[in-house]
């Protein structure tokens, strides 16, 4: 049963004033007015709703149902009503991310610790995914907002930021091709053996493109789909790896990685996207994120040019 809610506002009014005098009154209205009103109640519900007396209305037993209904309704109301005023200063919420593993350390380190810390009550789900697992995620409206490297368009995709983000060679300090800092071939990386993710991963089978189209073929000393594994592999001097500079950000600034360029176009044109979903309207929380991720994240700046090619 629709009941409409101005009706419910003058039978609680009433009761609440114990006449129905004193309720017109306090809404500026004729008393017939809500008279009428209450009159509609009783006739939809098919029950009497007031006892009126000497100092004034009573509600009836079913009355007294109503003024409960009315009463849980205004509570819950106001209670909506906060929640949303919550909401909009972005104080609650939840928000979920789906990104590669190597945006990982970048985006945990310092921008989603900031982030909670001035939006404590929004909560955030963080899943990793390969380049397929968080378009699916974004397109399928399981994430918010996807992090990932090197695809370029996507139909269903809004690109909100694209960095280039070039592949360097990862190795230790103390590995033969560490002394210099020009540019190496893909025919001088093919004499070492290489850590690298599992075939059919993204930043794979970028590099298995790139040594191809070069006439050549990687010495794979390592094949992995953990990029621990590939950073641990480069700072053990077990094997050199390729990744963007983001992935191995702590590393680099901590020195147990060094990194060198590479000459290739597919390289020097990678790219790191931060993408949602066509269409989709996003809470506001999310928005913020987003700007703040941008602002923030060392994936969406490029501090080195592209090596020549």
């Amino acid at each position: 049963m629709e009941i409409p809610h101005q009706r419910l506002i003058y039978f609680q009014l009433t009761v609440e004033t114990g006449s129905i005098r004193a309720a017109a009154s306090r809404l500026d209205i004729a008393a017939s007015a809500v008279s009428r009103q209450i009159g509609l109640l009783e006739t939809a519900l098919d029950a009497s709703l007031l006892e009126r007396r000497r100092d004034g209305v009573r509600p009836t037993p079913v009355g007294e149902m109503l003024l409960d209904y009315c009463q849980r309704r205004t509570l819950l109301d106001r209670e909506f009503s906060d929640a949303l005023d919550a909401y909009q200063r972005l104080e609650t919420g939840q928000i979920t991310l789906c990104v590669g593993e190597g945006f990982v350390g970048d985006v945990i380190d310092h921008p989603l610790r900031e982030f909670t810390e001035a939006h404590r009550g929004v909560r955030l789900e963080v899943d990793t995914g390969s380049t397929k697992q968080i378009i699916e995620s974004v397109v399928n409206d399981e994430a918010h907002i996807g992090l990932m490297y090197h695809e370029q368009v996507h139909p269903h995709l809004r690109f909100w930021c694209s960095t280039r983000q070039p592949l360097v060679l990862l190795m230790s300090p103390c590995h033969a091709l560490a002394g210099d800092s020009a540019p190496l071939t893909i025919e001088q990386l093919a004499t070492h053996p290489m850590a690298l993710w599992h075939p059919g991963h993204g930043v794979r089978s970028l590099v298995d493109a790139a040594f191809r189209e070069a006439g050549h073929r990687p010495v794979v000393g390592i094949q992995t789909g953990s990029l621990e594994v590939l950073k641990h592999s480069a700072r053990a001097s077990l094997c050199v790896t390729l990744l963007p500079r983001f992935a191995a950000a702590r590393e680099l600034e901590e020195g147990t990685l060094v990194a060198r360029g590479v000459v290739g176009r597919r390289f020097s044109e990678a790219n790191a996207h931060m993408v949602t979903r066509v269409g989709r309207r996003m809470p506001r929380a999310a928005l913020q994120l987003l700007r703040h991720l941008q602002h923030w994240m060392s994936a969406f700046r490029c501090d080195d040019p592209p090596a020549k090619h």
